[in-house]
């Protein structure tokens, strides 16, 4: 199952079907390309005045976006399964620029995240079908950027900020499947990832 697209901050989200497939090996890759329609209608500047002559009160309130995945499982032994895999599950990018009423606040803003993990599990038989454990761990990195205009005296420049930050994530789980009706329930925790670390730029 994979999640809708709508342009906020969950893109791929955390997916671990293919720890599931019958196979003793199987890969995946993807990518699915989203374009969100959407858009900044009757904005003003502080102060709830437009900026100045020039300035436009609409602007494209988000941009297209590649939502990759790669992945890789294999039986180690009977009844134990693991996964590798890459993805982004998180991400945001507006770019309205700066000739709209709002561009103090936002000029433009990328948001970017690389995750990757490794996930096992043991299954056993139990009544019609299997009963799963699981668990695993990931790496997460988020970074990104955000501009917009700004006045400290020597009339409007573009200000930016640079962040990047990463962190350390678990994730456990239990799940039954009865494979000759294709039925399967599952429950799995993710846990936060701390981004304490975070360092950046102010220019």
């Amino acid at each position: 199952m994979h999640p809708a697209h709508a342009g906020g901050l969950e893109r791929g989200g955390y997916d671990i079907d293919l720890l599931f497939d019958p196979a003793p090996v199987a890969t995946e890759a993807e990518a699915t390309y989203v374009m969100p329609d959407r858009k900044y209608k009757n904005a003003l500047g502080p102060g709830g005045a437009p900026l100045g002559p020039g300035f436009s009160s609409t602007a494209d309130g988000a941009e297209p976006y590649w939502v990759p995945r790669i992945g890789v499982k294999a039986q180690v032994v009977q009844g134990v399964d693991c996964m590798f895999d890459y993805s982004q599950p998180w991400g945001a990018h507006t770019a309205p620029g700066s000739n709209w009423n709002g561009a103090v606040s936002n000029i433009e803003t990328d948001i970017k995240s690389d995750n990757y993990a490794a996930t096992c599990s043991y299954k056993f038989d139990a009544g019609k079908g299997q009963l799963r454990f699981l668990g695993g761990v990931f790496y997460q990195k988020v970074y990104g950027f955000k501009e917009g205009l700004t006045d400290i005296g020597f009339g409007p420049m573009v200000g930016r900020v640079d962040l990047d930050s990463s962190g350390w994530g678990w994730r456990a789980g239990i799940a039954y499947e009865i494979p000759d009706i294709a039925l399967r329930a599952s429950l799995v925790y993710n846990s936060q990832v701390k981004l304490d670390n975070i360092s950046g730029t102010l220019d």
